[in-house]
This record gives C-alpha cells, structure tokens and sequence, in this order.
C-alpha cells in the first residue's frame, strides 16, 4: 500500500502543475484575432509575380514562349490557357553526336502528338496514341480507347499564373531523355563493348544553347552531356575523350496544322511512308485505315488541268554545297515537276540557292533544305527524311543531307569493299542481320541502315574504273559523275515527298534495251528513281549507254499521280480505284525494303533486289562477269603511280571485286525464288499471287555460279594482283595484325555468301513449300547441282586452295543440316544426308596427285564419317 501511495502522489501533483500551467499560458499569451492575422501577413513572403520570376531572362515568344534567364541559362516556358487541352507535334533532330549511335546531323527522330493538360497545381505533358480509328457511327467507339493509356512524360509544379496562362520550370522537359531517349540501349545479344556508351547524362553540364520561337512553331536546341568514368569502348577518332560526351538536340515543338488537308489511304501496290492505324469497329480481313505521308499541296486555280500550287514545296540548296555540283543539284531537283504535271500541278517543286550570306539557321524546321557534311564516320552516305502529322500524314518539313565523299562519288569506308570474310555459311547468314535499336521507338528505323549513297558511290567508281581502264580516256567520266548525282538527289527527294523505296524497278528494261539511249532518255532506264541499281556498264564501249537513268521513271509518275492529285470527297475512291488499276503494267512494278531479298534468308521474290539490273539479271550477270575479269588485267598499268603507295590500286581491286558479290548474290535469289505479284483480283492481271521461279531459269542461274564462283579456275584473274595489295603504312595501323593479303578469305567469303542464299533454312523450306505449287527444283536436286559444280571437275587432279576451302564448308554445312543445324525441315536433312553419302562415294575414287590434296580429301572423308555417326 505503501508503495503505491508514493507513486499516486507525485502524479497527482504533476497533473496538478500542468493544469495550471496550461490556465496560466491561456491567459497570457492569447491576443485579439485581429492582431493574429496582422502577425501573419508580415511573416509570409509576398508571391512573386511572373513578372519578377523572368525579369533577369531573355524572351523568345512564339506559339510557345520561352524565357531564358541569362545569368543561369535555366528555362521556363509559359503555356497559354487555351492550350490546354490541345494537341500538338514533337519532332526531335540529332544536331551533333557520335555516328555510330546515328547521333548525326540531321537525323530525324522521334515524332509524336502530345497534349497538355492543367491537373491541380501542375501542368502535365502527355504523348498520345495514333495507332487506332474508332467510327463515330458505331457505338463501340463509346469505349474507345479503353485500355490505351496516354503516356505522362512531364508534370512540373506551377510557379506563376497570370489571367492568360501559366509559367513552369522548363529544364525538365527540355535538358533530358524525357521527350527523345537519346542514349540508346544496347541491342539485345550484343557484349557491352560492341558498341560506344555514352555513359549516364550530367545535368549540371548540360545545357540549352539556342531557342527560335515563331508563331507556328518553337524549336529549343540543347547540349546533352554524358559522363562515362570507365568506357569500355574508346570510340573512333570523332570521339575527343570516351569519358565526357556531348550530344546536341533539336526539340521542335509545331502547332498542328488548321488547313483542308484530307489523308489519303495507304495501298499494297504502291509505296508510300505512312502511319499505320487499326480500325477498331471494322470486321474486315484487313481492318487498317494506313495513311501515308505527302505534302498539302493546293491549286491555285481549281477548275484548271494542271496549276500551279498556292504554296510550292521549296528546297533550299544549301551554301556547304561544292559550288560546281550545285547546278546539277538544281537541275536534279526540279526533274520531279515531271511527275507532279501528271497529278496536276506546274512547278511544284521549287529550286533555290542558299546565300553564302543569308542569316537563317538550316536547322529552321521552316526550310527544306539539301545539307552537305563531312563526317568522320557517316552512317550513311545520304538520307532524305521527312516529319509529318502523324494522325494525317501531312508533311510538315524536310531535309536531305549528302556526306561529301559519297556525293563526291567516292566510297566512304574502306570496309564497303573489305568486309571481314565469313568462314561458314550459317556466318554468312549472320552476317546479313541488321541491328536497328540504336534509334528511339516512333522513328523511321529502316533510314538508320539506308545506305543507298554509299551503294551507289561503290557503282559509281566501278563505273569510272571500267571507263579508265578500258577507254583509256577518262573524259567520259565526269559526265557519268553527273549522271551519278542526278540519280542520288532524284532518290532522295523521292523520299521527301513520302515514297519509300522501289527495290524492283530495275526489272524494266531488257539487257539488250539498258544501252538503247533513245529508250532511256524518254522512258527512263528503269521503272523508278527508288531502286538501288548497279551501274549501267557494257563490256563493248561501242554500245555504252546511260550510266544511270536522269530522270523520274514511270513508276514515279504513277506514284506521285496517286499520293497528289486533287480529288473531291466524293470521286476520290474512285479515282484512286483507276489509277491502282495498273499497278500489273510491268512498267509500274513495285517491291520495297519488306520483300527485298538483298538479305539471305529474307524476301521471296528475286526480282525484288538491289544492285541489279534489267529482266534477265542471269544474262546482265554473265555479262558483268566477263566485265570484271576483263578489268582485273588492266588495273595494275592503269593505276601504278612511281610516286604513291600502291594503294589506290588496291582500293581499286576491291571496289571492282565487289562487282561479282553483288551478281553473285542477285543470281541465287532466282534459285528458289518466287515470283509475287500483288494485283487484286478485279485487275485480271493473268498472273497468281505466288509463282516459283520457272526451274530451267532456276538451273540457268545455278550454271552461271558453277562457273564464276565455284569453279576451280573462277579467280585466276585476281592472282596477277595479290602481291600488290599493299595498305599505306600508317603509325602503327598493323599493330597486331598482319598486312599480307588473305586472298582465300576474299573468295571463301563470296561463295559463303551465296551458299547462305540458297542453303539457308527460311530458302530451302520454300524450295519444298513451293513444290506444292508448281515448283519441280527440289532440294535434293539443288544439292546434287551444288556437288556437280563443287566437286566434280578436280575429282582426277590436284586441289587448289580456293576448292579445298569450298569443299570443306560445304561438307561442314551439310553435316549440319543433317544432324543439328536448326530451321531446317525433314526433306531438306534428307537430301543433307543423301549428298553427303554421294560425297562420301565419290572420294573413294578420286585421284589425288599430291600431299595436299590428299590431306584435304582424308579430312572431308573424316567430317562425312563423323556426321553419319551422328546421324
């Protein structure tokens, strides 16, 4: 009792003291409420206004206003109120970065629509979706976009608010990887070394560098800097210090046009850019309301057959241009009037030179203009992107860049015509997979791999060569030049105004008709401008025609007649329905990127390819066949200079050399191949869908490789050659390696190149597939062929190198599609393993005069035996 006296009182008394105390404070300390609110106002800071907050910056007013404080460099931008709720464009552009990652000037980026919106106390951008249609007469688009979410990517706190708008911080939206992902991550199965890290992005040492604001548009350019303490990879020599990056981006920010420009549908048999969009209320097979992508060009006169447009499509040739090519890239430019009298307008297309004084930025998205650079290591040779409006396909600016070597007609990497050799077929498959992650999702991947310049200037010095060496003057080659530029500013303004490529228009002409000049000059020397060709060169300089066609080729009329002429509301699918109607006129074939077969494995019909040229690509292969073996003798007087390297000799025979990789490959597509044609079935156009190759074109194109690929005697031209190709000596270029020439991986690498084509699992399960509907070219009989054409002329002599090494790969290959090599089907292992036993029975009686020889045939019998084992 006693203890718990103790504790009670001393908290009773404690309680007591605090009642008090609590009684004591009431009365003293409470004041008049009046009072209580005068203390409050003196203590809280008075807002600032938005005109204290941007009184130290610099104004940049426009469709958005930007203010920039210029002691800081940070930014705020101020969004009107009747902006809310709008949509608008983002269009992104690499100014200046490393190549490898396509960080180059004037790389298109990203594209998309976003909107704003006010939500409390903060603004928020976000990216909306474009990919579906829902009709507004059907009552599921009451559900519309139900599960489709927009994509906040900026909500920032607002800092001051004004009767028209409000003003936000703007370092957030515009010094980051918030609108484009500029650092790219790296492609999927690749080391962390194979390509260059930019490292972690540093805001305190980025930066904006630049604002142009104007009533339709805000452009903000922006340095980004990346740290990367330990880099793998060091970079090629454009890269100062692989630790600290820079990378400058273009923001361009447009109001999305107010105009009657009316979307045009997408179709099969033409090829256009464009968005692709889903129908989401339609029960079609083919649910797709594709838009594709062409500029809003308006007559000025309506009732007129043909106008000229209230606004032209304007090019700007910009003053980094060689002086004496600008003519010719005038003169190229306005070539595709041509095409647009057919859709009605005169002058659509308008030329004008850049002054070497004019003070406008070409990176003013309000001018298309053609650029010239010279870069350290392009990544492609030209490209002609455009931006547009993605829910419409208006194009809304453009520009066209061409790296000066390949405009020069010069090849920019000594690797276009020195590729590592690949050692096996399944490699040479390999090889032809393109990595295209390096760009941001929304971007137009396939310009990332567009190296059609590059292609063309490889031609364009096989041309120049074959001139030299076999005229012996070399006054015709600027001529050709000039013809080479035409061809390179015609394509890639083709693809400013939305067509994609044509891989299938060299197809138009007989190889007898490519050199009848009164046949090029009116009709073109092939079906389009879009096409990769090879050089047009004959072997008999009496009959050299055009090297290369000079203007819009029937294809590009018909195509431009599609995308642009005016049609009212209610004629226009008619209209449309009439001019695809002759999508089967074999002048007007079309093929893009999706079906070419430039790639082993990839497309079906072999028509549909780059570096080709005319209908019978057998005949125009034999030909260039003879072409290049004919050179090879000639090029060591030709280009031996008693006071250089040898090594223009050597660039020499590697360009000529690559003339037979691009026959050679363009010849296999045939065995196999199947012939598309994509007519609808109202057009009657007499041909199906699906047709295989006719088998004794097939076999045709197995003979021509049997002799100038397989055979034992294919490269006897080459050997005079070897022991001058010799690299320029540079520091230490041959640290850890050796500068000998490695001929035989030169040539294994070519007949891997073709074996890939005709044996890879996707051709040969089409071999079979295909013998279900008309094909009678089985695998087995292609292996037999391929045995004939590999084995069978040295069986009673000697081996040389170049068939030891054939033979070897091809025993190699074989046992894998017999036993282990994925992809491939029951027939096609079956016929593995019957030529394998063929093989097998033919060593057993082959004579071998030498060591060597013998070594080689022991070690096939061993691989054969081995697999059989297995098998």
């Amino acid at each position: 009792m006693r203890s718990t006296t103790q504790w009670l009182l001393p908290a009773a008394l404690l309680l007591s003291m605090t009642s008090m105390a609590q009684r004591n404070d009431k009365t003293a300390v409470v004041a008049p409420p009046a009072a209580a609110a005068d203390t409050a106002k003196k203590a809280a800071p008075k807002p600032l206004s938005i005109a204290d907050k941007i009184k130290s910056s610099k104004k940049h007013a426009g469709l958005f206003t930007v203010y920039q404080d210029t002691a800081t460099g940070t930014t705020q931008l101020y969004v009107r109120k009747d902006q809310l709720g709008q949509e608008f464009i983002y269009q992104s552009f690499s100014l200046s970065g490393p190549t490898s990652l396509f960080l180059n000037q004037s790389m298109h980026r990203s594209t998309l629509i976003f909107a704003i919106r006010k939500v409390y106390d903060k603004v928020e951008f976000a990216t909306q979706n474009t990919n579906f249609f829902y009709d507004p007469n059907n009552a599921v688009t009451k559900s519309a976009n139900v599960d489709v979410q927009e994509a906040v990517f900026l909500s920032e706190k607002i800092a001051g608010e004004d009767s028209t708008g409000y003003l936000i911080a703007a370092d957030g939206l515009f010094v980051g990887e918030k609108l484009d992902p500029v650092k790219p991550l790296n492609p999927p199965g690749l080391p962390p070394t194979a390509i260059f890290n930019l490292g972690g992005l540093n805001p305190m040492k980025s930066r904006v560098t630049g604002v142009r604001s104007y009533p339709n548009n805000t452009d903000v350019v922006v340095d980004l800097a990346y740290d990367n303490p330990m880099p793998f990879n060091q970079g090629g020599k454009d890269i100062t210090d692989a630790r600290f990056n820079k990378v400058r981006m273009q923001h361009s920010f447009i109001e999305v046009p107010k105009n009657d420009f009316r979307p045009r549908r997408d179709d099969p048999r033409v090829g256009y850019f464009g968005s692709e969009i889903d129908d989401m209320t339609s029960l079609s097979p083919t649910p797709f309301k594709d838009v594709i992508n062409r500029w809003h060009l308006v007559k000025k006169d309506p009732n007129a057959a043909i106008s000229e447009p209230v606004e032209p499509i304007v090019w700007w040739v910009e003053n980094t241009t060689p002086v004496e090519l600008r003519p010719y890239v005038m003169e190229a430019g306005n070539k595709w009037n041509e095409a647009f009298e057919k859709a009605g307008f005169k002058n659509a297309v308008v030329m004008k030179q850049m002054p070497d004084d004019a003070t406008w930025d070409p990176a003013d998205i309000r001018y298309n203009v053609i650029r010239w650079v010279s870069s350290a290591y392009p990544s492609y040779g030209a490209i002609g992107p455009s931006f547009t409006n993605p829910r419409t396909g208006q194009i809304l600016g453009s520009d066209i860049t061409v790296e000066w070597r390949s405009g020069a007609g010069t090849p920019i990497q000594s690797e276009l015509y020195e590729k590592a050799a690949a050692t096996s077929w399944e490699e040479a498959f390999a090889q032809n997979k393109t990595v295209q992650q390096l760009l941001p999702a929304g971007a137009h991947k396939h310009w990332a791999t567009c190296n059609m310049a590059q292609e063309l200037a490889m031609q364009f010095m096989t041309g120049a060569t074959a001139v030299e060496v076999l005229d012996g003057d070399a006054a015709e080659v600027p001529e050709m030049h000039k013809q080479f530029l035409y061809y390179l500013i015609l394509h890639e303004m083709g693809h400013t105004l939305g067509l994609n490529h044509n891989m299938k228009a060299s197809q138009m002409l007989s190889p007898a008709e490519v050199h009848n000049k009164s046949i090029t000059r009116s009709l073109g020397l092939q079906g389009s401008v879009m096409d990769y060709p090879a050089v047009n060169v004959s072997l008999d300089r009496s009959k050299q025609g055009d090297y290369y066609t000079t203007k819009v080729g029937p294809y590009d009329v018909w195509a431009i007649e599609y995308g642009y002429t005016p049609f009212s509301a209610a004629t226009e699918e008619e209209s449309l329905k009439k001019i695809l109607s002759r999508s089967n006129d074999p002048k007007l074939a079309f093929g893009n990127d999706a079906d070419d077969m430039r790639g082993a494995g990839s497309g079906i019909d072999p028509r549909v390819m780059v570096n080709d040229m005319s209908n019978d690509m057998v005949a125009y292969a034999e030909d260039r066949f003879k072409l290049v073996n004919t050179m090879l003798g000639k090029l060591k007087d030709r280009y031996t200079d008693p006071n250089e390297s040898w090594a223009k000799l050597r660039s020499r025979y590697y360009t000529v050399i690559s003339q037979r990789s691009q026959m050679a490959g363009a010849v296999a597509n045939y065995i196999g191949g199947v012939y598309v044609d994509r007519s609808f079935p109202g057009q009657q156009s007499g041909n199906k869908p699906f047709t295989p190759v006719p088998v004794a074109y097939q076999k045709k194109a197995m003979s021509l490789l049997a002799k100038n690929v397989f055979a034992p005697n294919a490269f006897d031209a080459d050997a005079q050659l070897f022991p001058y190709l010799q690299s320029q000596r540079r520091g230490f270029g041959f640290f850890g390696a050796t500068e000998d020439p490695k001929p035989q991986n030169t040539v294994i690498g070519l007949q891997m190149s073709v074996l890939s084509r005709i044996l890879n699992p996707v051709s040969l399960q089409r071999l079979n597939s295909s013998s279900l509907y008309g094909n009678t070219y089985s695998v087995a009989d292609v292996m037999s062929d391929l045995v004939g054409a590999i084995f069978t002329a040295d069986l009673k002599t000697g081996v040389n190198l170049y068939r030891q090494n054939l033979q070897t790969e091809f025993v190699k290959g074989a046992s894998g599609i017999a036993t282990t090599a994925p992809g491939y089907d029951n027939a096609s292992r079956a016929a593995a393993l019957s030529t394998l036993k063929k093989i097998k029975t033919q060593l057993a009686t082959a004579v071998s005069p030498d060591e060597q020889s013998r070594a080689h045939r022991a070690n096939l019998q061993f691989l054969i035996e081995k697999a059989l084992a297995v098998k």
